[in-house]
Protein backbone atom coordinates (compact mmCIF):
# COMPACT_ATOMS: atom_id res chain seq x y z
CA UNK A 1 0.00 0.00 0.00
CA UNK A 2 1.41 3.56 -1.24
CA UNK A 3 0.80 6.05 1.90
CA UNK A 4 2.47 9.12 -0.14
CA UNK A 5 2.89 9.95 -3.79
CA UNK A 6 0.11 11.62 -5.94
CA UNK A 7 -2.92 10.39 -7.21
CA UNK A 8 -3.28 9.56 -10.71
CA UNK A 9 -5.24 11.04 -13.44
CA UNK A 10 -9.21 11.09 -12.80
CA UNK A 11 -8.60 9.49 -9.20
CA UNK A 12 -9.27 12.07 -6.17
CA UNK A 13 -10.02 11.25 -2.46
CA UNK A 14 -12.36 14.04 -1.03
CA UNK A 15 -15.27 13.85 1.86
CA UNK A 16 -18.35 12.26 1.20
CA UNK A 17 -21.57 13.67 0.89
CA UNK A 18 -25.33 12.27 0.63
CA UNK A 19 -25.22 11.88 -3.21
CA UNK A 20 -22.43 9.48 -2.10
CA UNK A 21 -24.52 7.13 -0.45
CA UNK A 22 -25.10 4.17 -3.14
CA UNK A 23 -21.48 4.30 -4.40
CA UNK A 24 -20.48 4.26 -0.08
CA UNK A 25 -22.25 1.78 0.82
CA UNK A 26 -21.96 -0.82 -2.32
CA UNK A 27 -17.83 -0.41 -2.03
CA UNK A 28 -18.45 -1.41 1.99
CA UNK A 29 -20.49 -4.14 1.01
CA UNK A 30 -17.95 -5.53 -1.33
CA UNK A 31 -15.20 -4.59 1.11
CA UNK A 32 -17.03 -6.30 4.34
CA UNK A 33 -19.06 -8.95 2.85
CA UNK A 34 -20.70 -10.46 6.17
CA UNK A 35 -22.08 -7.19 6.71
CA UNK A 36 -25.44 -6.86 5.13
CA UNK A 37 -26.90 -3.15 3.19
CA UNK A 38 -28.84 -2.47 6.00
CA UNK A 39 -26.06 -2.19 8.57
CA UNK A 40 -24.53 0.52 6.44
CA UNK A 41 -27.79 2.40 5.74
CA UNK A 42 -28.07 2.28 9.30
CA UNK A 43 -25.12 3.63 10.14
CA UNK A 44 -24.67 6.46 8.06
CA UNK A 45 -28.28 7.76 9.17
CA UNK A 46 -26.66 7.41 12.71
CA UNK A 47 -23.57 9.52 11.35
CA UNK A 48 -25.62 11.57 9.17
CA UNK A 49 -27.81 13.07 13.49
CA UNK A 50 -24.41 13.44 14.90
CA UNK A 51 -23.19 16.89 15.50
CA UNK A 52 -20.54 17.80 13.12
CA UNK A 53 -17.38 19.05 14.63
CA UNK A 54 -16.11 22.31 13.22
CA UNK A 55 -15.02 21.98 9.78
CA UNK A 56 -14.75 18.63 9.53
CA UNK A 57 -16.55 16.07 7.33
CA UNK A 58 -19.42 14.41 8.91
CA UNK A 59 -19.08 11.03 7.24
CA UNK A 60 -15.12 10.29 6.12
CA UNK A 61 -13.19 10.37 2.80
CA UNK A 62 -13.48 8.08 -0.26
CA UNK A 63 -11.73 7.41 -3.96
CA UNK A 64 -13.68 8.61 -6.59
CA UNK A 65 -12.20 7.41 -9.93
CA UNK A 66 -13.51 9.77 -12.35
CA UNK A 67 -17.40 9.31 -10.91
CA UNK A 68 -17.06 5.46 -9.28
CA UNK A 69 -16.53 5.02 -5.59
CA UNK A 70 -13.66 2.72 -4.99
CA UNK A 71 -12.59 3.21 -1.80
CA UNK A 72 -14.37 4.40 1.32
CA UNK A 73 -13.20 5.73 4.87
CA UNK A 74 -15.90 6.06 7.38
CA UNK A 75 -14.72 8.60 10.08
CA UNK A 76 -16.38 9.35 13.68
CA UNK A 77 -15.17 13.25 15.02
CA UNK A 78 -16.64 14.37 18.70
CA UNK A 79 -15.31 16.24 21.13
CA UNK A 80 -14.48 14.55 24.63
CA UNK A 81 -14.87 17.17 27.11
CA UNK A 82 -12.64 20.44 27.49
CA UNK A 83 -9.58 18.57 28.43
CA UNK A 84 -9.79 15.42 25.83
CA UNK A 85 -10.24 17.48 22.71
CA UNK A 86 -11.27 16.16 19.85
CA UNK A 87 -11.03 12.49 19.01
CA UNK A 88 -11.77 10.46 15.71
CA UNK A 89 -12.78 7.16 15.32
CA UNK A 90 -11.10 5.79 12.00
CA UNK A 91 -13.27 2.85 10.61
CA UNK A 92 -14.76 0.95 7.98
CA UNK A 93 -11.78 1.42 5.75
CA UNK A 94 -12.37 -0.64 2.20
CA UNK A 95 -10.73 0.01 -1.10
CA UNK A 96 -10.93 -2.07 -4.04
CA UNK A 97 -8.26 -4.59 -5.08
CA UNK A 98 -7.47 -2.61 -8.23
CA UNK A 99 -6.60 0.61 -6.46
CA UNK A 100 -5.60 -0.39 -2.58
CA UNK A 101 -2.00 1.15 -3.80
CA UNK A 102 -3.46 4.30 -3.27
CA UNK A 103 -5.64 3.22 0.25
CA UNK A 104 -3.18 5.41 2.03
CA UNK A 105 -4.44 8.45 0.97
CA UNK A 106 -7.43 8.26 2.72
CA UNK A 107 -5.60 7.89 5.95
CA UNK A 108 -3.65 10.50 5.34
CA UNK A 109 -6.18 12.74 4.39
CA UNK A 110 -8.29 12.35 7.31
CA UNK A 111 -5.49 12.42 9.51
CA UNK A 112 -4.32 16.24 8.76
CA UNK A 113 -5.05 17.52 12.00
CA UNK A 114 -2.53 17.28 14.30
CA UNK A 115 -4.59 18.73 17.12
CA UNK A 116 -6.97 15.45 16.72
CA UNK A 117 -6.39 12.27 18.74
CA UNK A 118 -6.93 9.20 15.91
CA UNK A 119 -8.55 5.79 17.25
CA UNK A 120 -8.51 2.43 15.19
CA UNK A 121 -10.53 0.21 17.92
CA UNK A 122 -11.22 -2.56 14.67
CA UNK A 123 -8.43 -3.01 12.49
CA UNK A 124 -8.22 -5.47 10.19
CA UNK A 125 -5.45 -7.63 9.90
CA UNK A 126 -4.37 -6.38 6.93
CA UNK A 127 -4.76 -3.00 7.66
CA UNK A 128 -2.54 -3.37 10.72
CA UNK A 129 0.72 -2.85 8.94
CA UNK A 130 -0.19 0.33 7.91
CA UNK A 131 -1.23 1.13 11.18
CA UNK A 132 1.54 0.41 13.29
CA UNK A 133 3.82 1.96 10.29
CA UNK A 134 1.72 5.50 10.62
CA UNK A 135 3.15 5.41 14.60
CA UNK A 136 -0.02 4.13 16.37
CA UNK A 137 0.48 2.89 20.01
CA UNK A 138 -1.73 0.12 21.54
CA UNK A 139 -3.56 1.67 24.63
CA UNK A 140 -5.45 -1.54 24.64
CA UNK A 141 -3.59 -4.85 23.97
CA UNK A 142 -6.51 -7.34 24.99
CA UNK A 143 -10.11 -7.67 26.78
CA UNK A 144 -10.81 -8.80 29.83
CA UNK A 145 -13.79 -11.04 30.65
CA UNK A 146 -15.31 -11.07 34.26
CA UNK A 147 -18.48 -12.10 36.40
CA UNK A 148 -19.23 -9.41 38.61
CA UNK A 149 -22.01 -11.62 40.50
CA UNK A 150 -19.03 -12.92 41.61
CA UNK A 151 -17.12 -10.25 43.79
CA UNK A 152 -19.95 -9.91 46.79
CA UNK A 153 -18.37 -7.24 48.79
CA UNK A 154 -19.43 -3.40 49.08
CA UNK A 155 -22.67 -2.35 48.60
CA UNK A 156 -24.10 0.42 46.22
CA UNK A 157 -27.17 0.57 43.89
CA UNK A 158 -27.83 1.93 40.45
CA UNK A 159 -29.56 4.42 39.04
CA UNK A 160 -30.30 4.77 35.20
CA UNK A 161 -29.24 7.89 33.49
CA UNK A 162 -31.99 9.87 32.53
CA UNK A 163 -32.13 13.81 32.18
CA UNK A 164 -34.47 14.35 35.41
CA UNK A 165 -31.84 11.92 37.58
CA UNK A 166 -30.73 13.26 40.31
CA UNK A 167 -27.63 11.60 41.06
CA UNK A 168 -26.01 13.19 37.78
CA UNK A 169 -26.02 16.32 39.46
CA UNK A 170 -22.57 14.80 41.48
CA UNK A 171 -20.88 14.43 38.32
CA UNK A 172 -18.87 16.19 36.04
CA UNK A 173 -20.69 17.69 32.88
CA UNK A 174 -18.96 15.71 30.47
CA UNK A 175 -19.68 13.12 32.36
CA UNK A 176 -23.75 13.86 32.30
CA UNK A 177 -23.18 14.34 28.73
CA UNK A 178 -21.80 11.50 28.29
CA UNK A 179 -24.42 9.37 29.65
CA UNK A 180 -27.45 11.24 28.65
CA UNK A 181 -25.89 11.10 25.41
CA UNK A 182 -25.20 7.23 25.34
CA UNK A 183 -28.90 6.72 26.65
CA UNK A 184 -30.03 8.20 23.53
CA UNK A 185 -27.99 6.13 21.31
CA UNK A 186 -29.27 2.75 22.94
CA UNK A 187 -26.70 2.57 25.51
CA UNK A 188 -27.13 1.30 29.10
CA UNK A 189 -25.85 4.23 30.78
CA UNK A 190 -26.45 4.69 34.85
CA UNK A 191 -24.03 5.71 37.68
CA UNK A 192 -23.56 3.69 40.61
CA UNK A 193 -23.92 5.27 44.22
CA UNK A 194 -21.54 3.36 46.57
CA UNK A 195 -20.88 5.15 50.11
CA UNK A 196 -22.02 8.58 49.33
CA UNK A 197 -19.74 8.50 45.84
CA UNK A 198 -21.13 8.40 42.42
CA UNK A 199 -19.95 6.41 39.59
CA UNK A 200 -20.83 6.73 35.82
CA UNK A 201 -20.64 3.79 33.63
CA UNK A 202 -22.06 3.22 30.47
CA UNK A 203 -22.25 -0.63 28.85
CA UNK A 204 -22.87 -2.01 25.31
CA UNK A 205 -24.89 -5.10 24.85
CA UNK A 206 -23.42 -7.48 22.56
CA UNK A 207 -22.73 -11.62 22.04
CA UNK A 208 -19.69 -13.31 22.00
CA UNK A 209 -18.69 -16.87 21.14
CA UNK A 210 -20.14 -17.03 17.69
CA UNK A 211 -23.04 -14.75 19.08
CA UNK A 212 -24.03 -18.20 21.38
CA UNK A 213 -23.24 -15.61 24.96
CA UNK A 214 -24.93 -12.74 25.33
CA UNK A 215 -22.80 -10.28 27.56
CA UNK A 216 -22.13 -6.34 28.06
CA UNK A 217 -19.01 -4.19 26.60
CA UNK A 218 -17.57 -1.55 28.77
CA UNK A 219 -18.09 1.86 26.78
CA UNK A 220 -17.31 4.40 29.73
CA UNK A 221 -15.57 4.24 33.03
CA UNK A 222 -13.33 6.30 34.78
CA UNK A 223 -11.03 3.17 35.55
CA UNK A 224 -10.84 -0.35 36.35
CA UNK A 225 -10.55 0.15 39.89
CA UNK A 226 -14.09 2.03 39.79
CA UNK A 227 -15.27 -1.32 37.69
CA UNK A 228 -13.64 -3.48 41.27
CA UNK A 229 -15.07 -1.78 43.44
CA UNK A 230 -18.71 -1.27 42.21
CA UNK A 231 -18.64 -5.04 40.72
CA UNK A 232 -20.93 -6.32 43.24
CA UNK A 233 -23.70 -3.47 42.28
CA UNK A 234 -23.06 -3.79 38.62
CA UNK A 235 -23.40 -7.78 38.31
CA UNK A 236 -27.05 -7.00 39.98
CA UNK A 237 -27.80 -4.58 37.46
CA UNK A 238 -26.57 -6.20 34.46
CA UNK A 239 -28.45 -9.78 36.17
CA UNK A 240 -31.83 -7.69 35.79
CA UNK A 241 -31.24 -7.17 32.07
CA UNK A 242 -30.36 -11.11 31.62
CA UNK A 243 -26.34 -10.83 31.34
CA UNK A 244 -23.92 -12.32 33.56
CA UNK A 245 -20.88 -11.90 32.13
CA UNK A 246 -19.20 -8.34 30.92
CA UNK A 247 -16.13 -7.39 29.07
CA UNK A 248 -13.44 -4.27 29.36
CA UNK A 249 -10.48 -3.22 27.27
CA UNK A 250 -7.31 -3.62 29.43
CA UNK A 251 -3.11 -4.10 28.77
CA UNK A 252 -3.19 -7.05 31.85
CA UNK A 253 -6.11 -8.99 34.22
CA UNK A 254 -7.70 -6.74 36.22
CA UNK A 255 -7.05 -6.57 39.50
CA UNK A 256 -10.70 -7.39 41.91
CA UNK A 257 -12.39 -8.21 38.62
CA UNK A 258 -13.28 -12.39 38.72
CA UNK A 259 -12.84 -13.54 35.37
CA UNK A 260 -9.78 -13.75 32.58
CA UNK A 261 -7.63 -11.98 30.50
CA UNK A 262 -7.15 -12.51 26.75
CA UNK A 263 -3.91 -10.80 25.56
CA UNK A 264 -4.20 -9.83 21.92
CA UNK A 265 -7.91 -9.86 21.56
CA UNK A 266 -9.54 -6.95 20.43
CA UNK A 267 -6.60 -4.55 20.45
CA UNK A 268 -6.72 -1.08 19.86
CA UNK A 269 -5.04 1.87 19.01
CA UNK A 270 -4.39 5.41 19.12
CA UNK A 271 -2.47 8.44 18.04
CA UNK A 272 -2.77 11.95 19.06
CA UNK A 273 -2.15 14.38 22.13
CA UNK A 274 -4.98 12.64 24.18
CA UNK A 275 -5.16 8.79 23.76
CA UNK A 276 -7.84 7.21 25.50
CA UNK A 277 -7.56 4.82 28.28
CA UNK A 278 -8.79 1.23 28.13
CA UNK A 279 -12.31 1.52 29.23
CA UNK A 280 -13.47 4.47 27.28
CA UNK A 281 -14.68 3.80 23.71
CA UNK A 282 -17.25 6.68 24.48
CA UNK A 283 -19.08 7.91 20.89
CA UNK A 284 -16.95 5.30 18.43
CA UNK A 285 -18.63 2.89 16.20
CA UNK A 286 -19.37 0.21 18.69
CA UNK A 287 -22.25 2.98 20.05
CA UNK A 288 -23.33 5.04 16.67
CA UNK A 289 -22.95 1.96 14.52
CA UNK A 290 -25.56 0.11 16.96
CA UNK A 291 -23.47 -2.99 16.38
Amino acid sequence: MSILGALPEGLVCRPIDGADFDGVMSCLERGFPERPRQHWQEALARMGRRPVVDDLPQYGYVLDNAGQIVGVMLTLFFRHGADEGIRCNLSSWAVDEAFRAYAGKLIMTAMRRRDVTYLSITPAPVTLKVTEALRFKRFAEGQHAFMPLLRFSGGGRTVAARPDTPELDALTQNERHILLEHAALGCDAFVCVRNGVTYPFVFKARRVLRGLVPCSQVIYCRSHADLSLCAGALGRHLLRKGKIFGIVDACGPVQGLFGRYFAGVGPKYAKGPNPPWPGDLAFTEFVVFGS
